[in-house]
Order: C-alpha cells, then structure tokens, then sequence
C-alpha cells in the first residue's frame, strides 16, 4: 500500500525498545515521526535509531501532538499516565496504541473508553501474547467449539524471583501494584479471551507483600531495594463469572514456587481442555481413550530451517496498522482491555476489605 501512516512514540524506555520501535521499524507503511521523553536522551537515541531522517523529538507530548499531528500515537509510559496521554492523543485526532494495562484504574480507563467513542478514533491496549503461535492455535480451537463449553480456568503469571528493579516497576503510585497489574494482566487477557467471556458476577482477592523486604534475594535482576518495594510480590484471585464459569488468577514476582510459568493459561471444557504447560496441549477422549494432542507449532526436520518465528510483538503491529489502514476493529477491543483492568482493581480493592466485589 503507498498509504503510510505518521507515528508518534510518547515514552522511549524499555518497553518501547524491547517491542514497539523494532516491530514498526519493519513495517512499510508506518514512519516515525516524532520521538517524547521527559529524558531527551532517552527520545533522541530512539530517532537517530528508528525514526526516519527529519524525526523530531520532544519532551511534552502534548506539544508534540500539537505540532507534529500524527495519524498514530503508541502510548509507552508508565500506567498512571497511560489515561491522560492516550485522551489526549485521541481527542487530538490520533489513534492510539496504548500498552498494558490499560490504565492504573478503572476510573481512569473510563476516560479512555469514553474518549474512543467521542472522537471516533482506534484504541488498542498491547497484549502480544494474543499473537503468540500457540495463542492463536488456542483461540482458533476455542472459537471452533473443541473444547466445548469452559467452565474452568487458570490464569498463569508466577515467577519464582524475578522481580524488575529498574524504572518505576516497584512504584506503587505510578503503577498501580506489581506482579498482579503487570503480568497477571497478561495471562488474565489471554484467558478471557480464549473463553470469550467478558461477563464477570464477582471477584475475590488475596495481595501479598512477603518477601519484599528481604535481601540476597536470588532475584533474577539482581537484589531489589526494599526501601523502594511499595507494591506486592504476589497476588491471587477467584473470579466468577455470570454463566457460573470459575477463573483462578494466580501471579507473582517473587514466590516459593517451582512451577513457574507467565503468560498462560489453563482451559477446562466439556469437550476437551487445554494447557501451556510444555507447550500447547490439548486434552480430550477419543474412542473411550484418554488423548493428548500436541500441535507442532514450528518446523521439525527440515534443514536450515525452524519454521515461522515472527515475534509477537511484530504481529501485534502489523494488524494494527492494518486495522488503521482498512478502518477495521483491532485485534485488542478496548472494552476487553477495561475489563481486564476492572477484575485487576477489583481483586486489590476485595484484598484490602476482604470483601467479594460483586459486578
């Protein structure tokens, strides 16, 4: 297509390095643009390296949407900013990229929500793992009716220490929390996707900070500084869903588990069910016996060649700019992303009075 899309990166730290900037950097149609930080450097290293020949950088994002007037803006800032970035992108004429979560609260995700609809723009929250190869396998098997009808189902984000130390991962109040709203958001997306159900009767939770204030942690990253933990190190909940369906949502940064695994998800149906466990498997009976189907999701025996390893985070971009280009709906709907971030409040706040949040 000879249409090529302005893109504005609004936060040029980790996640946007690690995902955004290599995935749009491959994609034809997209130009970036425009490059803000509220540490130039950090804005003025991603230009020279993605952006094309004239990229201008800033250090308000709201001068930059002013003068650069970009068709689409990738929102990579820490959670507490995501809502008030992402309104104003939209309300400026852009459609908007937003990372997970989709805001620290409810109450911000809404200006979100409403501002989509006002202005008639796109909005997408990056949940990757929907693009992942045994991801898109699962989803297909769940849309065709494989697994009959799930009513069961767990939620998987458990590390056993690795805890981020750098940015403001342990800041509460830029955050939101921990483990729970950063990658328990993840496997509670791909969850209920994967059930296509959205509609939730109710919410228990339980919040731990063990292990926080610990030193020689083992930690992945290195120690942490317990001065600086403020959020959780692990966080589980009980989610009941209208149709009686029960979801397990389990997440951590630092546990005293063996069985570690993030991003996933366990599926029990009628028909059959599902895990990600070594890698995709998916259960049922076949003539009275028990089976196991493990689909091969890359290449085997062929020389010189291991299959399809597109990154997700490349799929993720590509569809949508394809969704901007065609006018589609994103792969991501925000009304999804809200209520992700609606059970992710919803089990903090049941943690804190040690109520069940009824919906």
């Amino acid at each position: 297509m000879d249409k090529k899309l302005r893109i504005g990166i609004i936060g040029c730290g980790g996640i946007a390095n690690g995902k955004h900037l290599p995935a749009l950097k491959q994609i034809p149609e997209a130009e970036m643009v425009a490059f803000c930080d509220i540490i130039p450097e950090r804005a003025e290293k991603a230009a020279k390296e993605y952006g094309i020949p004239s990229a201008a950088v800033y250090e308000d994002y709201t001068e930059m949407l002013r003068k650069e007037k970009p068709d689409v803006v990738h929102v990579c800032t820490p959670n507490s900013s995501h809502a008030p970035i992402s309104v104003a992108a939209m309300e400026a004429g852009c459609h908007v990229m937003c990372e997970k979560p989709m805001a620290k609260t409810v109450e911000q995700a809404k200006t979100m929500l409403d501002a989509q609809k006002r202005t008639g723009k796109k909005l997408t929250i990056g949940y990757q793992n929907r693009f992942r190869p045994d991801s898109i396998y699962l989803k297909r098997a769940c849309d065709r009716g494989d697994l009959g009808e799930i009513y069961f189902a767990k939620a998987h984000a458990l590390r056993r220490r690795a805890v981020p130390t750098w940015g403001v991962f342990l800041d509460e109040e830029k955050q939101g929390g921990g483990p729970l709203i950063d990658i328990g958001t993840h496997s509670l997306d791909l969850t209920l996707w994967c059930m296509d159900n959205y509609e939730v009767e109710s919410v228990k939770g339980a919040v731990y900070k063990k292990l926080g204030d610990q030193t020689e942690t083992g930690n992945a990253w290195g120690d942490w500084d317990p001065q600086k933990y403020t959020v959780e190190d692990s966080a589980f909940a009980f989610i009941t869903m209208k149709n009686g369906a029960t979801i397990i949502l389990e997440s951590s940064w630092a546990i005293n588990m063996l069985d570690t695994r993030e991003a996933s998800t366990t599926l029990a149906g009628t028909k059959a069910g599902a895990d990600m466990n070594d890698g995709l498997r998916i259960n049922s009976v076949d003539f009275g016996k028990l089976t196991i189907l493990k689909p091969c999701l890359d290449a085997e025996g062929v020389d010189f060649y291991e299959g399809d390893s597109t990154p997700p985070g490349y799929l993720e971009a590509r569809c949508w700019i394809d969704a901007v280009l065609n006018d589609t709906e994103p792969v991501v709907k925000p009304e999804q992303a809200f209520m992700v971030t609606r059970i992710l409040e919803a089990v903090y706040t049941s943690a804190k009075t040690g109520e069940t949040i009824k919906f």
